[in-house]
């Protein structure tokens, strides 16, 4: 999308309903990636390979990278990024459910990274063409470095679910367990209609669903895997957080991603 004239330049030309929900999606795309860095991270020294090990480095750099250009949005809509990146506690963030616990085992990494972190892209890509400008201007260059981590995800669960009946079984299993989270992502079937027929995303929650099984069921099937069931609940869901949970990820990551340690050596 071209610059024009009809491009919002800033949340105060949106609806205050609109804006809100905007405001809602941004935040909750700078925490999953903040909380997606910091499970990346985890595994810079611990994956079966050296190349794996920069891979996951570079991965959480980008992640880190993106969440920090997420919440400098938010100033526009009224927010400090600055406590948004560093004050709040597990209860306030707004993550994607399936980060919430870390990583345990390199089949669970493969599983954030070929799924979750698909999820996540897709719905970074529903805003590329935004009618909201700032926004469609920092995603661009996003999901230039996502095609880099979905084709790393992509061959290595290539290479677990053709690999021994253990490897396919712990991978099938990790995709089992976050896989209700990943679906749940995109909420409701009509969430999103009002930003979309303002023109700041181009599909709801419905679209944004069908779009990620179009793109996951292939790289789950064609390795051997199967793609777990459909099943919808969005009776205890928050639509404002994304969450069924209202407890955020686990403490200890929260901590890291604010920053805990560097502040107490006077190294924010």
């Amino acid at each position: 999308m071209t610059e024009s004239a009809a491009d919002l330049r800033s949340p105060d030309q949106l609806a205050a309903d609109t804006r809100q929900e905007l405001r809602d999606l941004i935040l909750a795309l700078a925490d999953s990636k903040r909380i997606l860095g910091i499970r990346y991270a985890d595994w810079v020294l611990g994956a079966p390979e050296l190349e794996a090990n920069i891979a996951a480095s570079s991965i959480s750099q980008d992640e880190w990278g993106h969440s920090r250009i997420l919440y400098a949005l938010l100033k526009d809509f009224g927010d400090d990024p600055q406590k948004l990146e560093h004050e709040r506690q597990a209860a306030d963030y707004c993550s994607i459910e399936a980060l919430d616990r870390p990583l345990g085992t390199w089949p669970e990494f493969v599983v954030v990274n070929a799924v979750v972190d698909t999820a996540l892209s897709v719905q970074l890509n529903a805003l590329a063409a935004s009618s909201y400008a700032p926004l469609r201007q920092r995603v661009q260059k996003q999901l230039e470095e996502e095609r880099f981590h979905a084709g790393h995800g992509a061959a290595w669960l290539r290479r677990l679910g053709t690999a021994s009946d253990a490897a396919r079984a712990a991978t099938q299993s990790a995709l089992e367990e976050r896989w209700p989270a990943v679906i749940h992502w995109f909420g409701p079937d009509e969430l999103g209609a009002g930003m979309k027929a303002a023109g700041l995303i181009d599909a709801t929650g419905a679209e944004l669903r069908n779009r990620f099984f179009q793109r996951a069921r292939p790289t789950i099937e064609t390795s051997g895997l199967k793609t777990p069931r459909l099943d919808l609940d969005f009776s205890v869901w928050n639509t404002s957080r994304r969450r069924s949970n209202p407890d955020g990820p686990d403490p200890e990551a929260v901590a890291r991603a604010r920053g805990d340690r560097n502040r107490a050596f006077l190294m924010d």
